[in-house]
């Protein structure tokens, strides 16, 4: 047998005539290996389109498999994406009490502003006690700029947190989703209207946890959240948001050696689980 590149040939057979010479002795050795011969290379043509046919259909091995890719709503979310999820939730909170001074240079009634965020599909709004304490007038602004009276619905000046049911809402409501469950060094975004700057967001990192912070009155907080974002005047209620647009806290409080009472680094905020009565938060909106 013969091969002309990949391909084997095999010998052509001398043509039989009518009158056939008297046949040697050797020649049925001769036809006999000629068979044997064909026989063989038939054998291995077959073999080799079996392999190749075969080749193809064989599944390719599972560890040279694509792996299915995560879904986009598990991914971190960048600090823009974050605030464009939780801006339609944010409120601007203007609160009107009276005034127990007797100076004739200040008004009968003093306002203050601060933050909540929407946090519960019928409006309730979530925010810190401090802002609305004492008030006699609440108006909230919604980023779409309807703006509605509201009441306080539940109070507790032990976490500084407070809830809101607004007279009015907005023409779409979003409800932000509530979450929790961080840790030392996870990015957080604090969005809120600091100094009268509305819905402003800045961004860092979880500094610490369990934190205490004192108080002249109403006693300390424990548990609380520490975090390097941002944060002054106007900013206290607003969201402390996780890498997945949740709100993981409410932002209470910021510390400051002195009285400027500007940011220097260290924001406090409520966890959110024990915002609304216990526990760290599970990434589902509880009722309010």
């Amino acid at each position: 047998m013969q091969s002309v590149g990949d391909r084997p040939v095999m010998a052509v057979l001398p043509a039989e005539g009518a009158d056939k010479p008297e046949e040697k002795p050797q020649k049925p050795d001769l036809r006999r290996k000629l068979l044997i011969a064909a026989v063989l290379v038939w054998a291995v043509a077959i073999t080799a389109v079996v392999i190749f046919r075969g080749g193809d259909s064989a599944p390719a091995p599972a560890a040279n498999r694509p792996s299915a890719a995560p879904s986009p709503s598990d991914a971190p979310l960048t600090t823009g994406q974050v605030y464009q999820t939780v801006l339609p939730s944010l409120v601007s909170i203007r609160s009107t009490g009276k005034t127990t001074s007797n100076s004739p240079a200040k008004s009968m009634a003093e306002s203050a502003t601060g933050t909540g965020v929407i946090a519960n599909a019928d409006g309730t709004i979530l925010t810190a006690n401090h802002v609305i304490e004492g008030a006699v007038a609440i108006q909230v602004t919604y980023t779409d700029g309807t703006t509605s009276a509201a009441e306080v619905k539940s109070a507790d000046p032990k976490q500084d947190i407070a809830t809101l049911t607004p007279a009015k809402l907005p023409e779409t409501l979003v409800p932000a989703t509530l979450g929790g469950g961080l840790t030392v060094g996870d990015d957080v975004v604090a969005m809120g209207n600091p100094l009268g700057l509305t819905a402003s967001t800045t961004s860092g990192v979880v500094s610490g946890l369990d934190r205490v912070m004192s108080r002249e009155e109403g006693g300390d907080i424990s548990g609380l959240i520490q975090f390097d974002a941002a944060v002054n005047p106007g900013s206290s209620g607003g969201p402390l948001i996780n890498d997945r647009g949740q709100v993981a806290g409410i932002v209470v409080a910021l510390a400051n050696p002195t009285d400027a009472g500007t940011f220097i680094g260290i924001g406090f905020a409520v966890p959110i689980g024990a915002a609304l009565g216990g526990g760290q938060g599970d990434g589902r909106t509880p009722p309010l």
